[in-house]
């Protein structure tokens, strides 16, 4: 389940930086581009962390690239821009991914 939520969050962090480069202008591009930014890496960061068998990281990573591109995303499309407050709890789980893999490597 969790290599597959990995997966999804890529495919669509690489369709959301096409239509950012290529469909969308202005702030929204900007939002598109920076949550694929953010959507790509944690999701490969949550697939390798999986491999070391750190699957708390991993569900650190898809949970805050969810949360943090997904509420750039949805900004882009229009949503309220209320949203952007929610935008750095994702970010915060993305740190604690970092520093929970760390850990878990420190104490291996």
């Amino acid at each position: 389940m969790l290599t597959m939520l990995a997966a999804l969050l890529g495919a669509i962090s690489v369709a959301a930086g096409a239509y950012g480069a290529h469909g969308a202008e202005g702030k929204a591009a900007e939002w598109l581009q920076t949550g694929a930014q953010y959507g790509l890496v944690h999701s490969v960061a949550a697939l390798v962390a999986v491999r070391m068998g750190a699957t708390g990281p991993a569900w650190a990573f898809v949970a805050g690239a969810a949360l943090f591109a997904g509420t750039l995303y949805l900004m882009a499309f229009g949503a309220p821009r209320w949203l952007g407050a929610i935008t750095p709890i994702g970010g915060l789980l993305l740190i604690v991914g970092w520093l929970w893999l760390a850990w878990s490597e420190m104490h291996a």
